[in-house]
This record gives structure tokens, sequence and C-alpha cells, in this order.
């Protein structure tokens, strides 16, 4: 993972992720599914 910034009074991050079949931009938002949300 690439670091392209970090805010110095929260210490959050941005960056890229590099995975074999593409670059991710981070932060991501994923949703998570579960039996109960379905």
């Amino acid at each position: 993972m690439e670091v392209l910034g970090q805010c110095s009074t929260t210490k959050a991050r941005f960056g890229k992720l590099s995975l074999p079949h593409q670059v991710v931009d981070t932060p991501v938002f994923m949703p998570v599914g579960t039996q109960g949300t379905l």
C-alpha cells in the first residue's frame, strides 16, 4: 500500500492499494451484508 497523504491531527490516511488485478483508492466504503440486513 502506498500512503499518499496523512492528517497530522487525526493520523487519518489515504492512498492506493495495488492488487494483482487492479488498483484500489483508499479509504474505501465497503457495505457489509449479513442475514440480518438482507
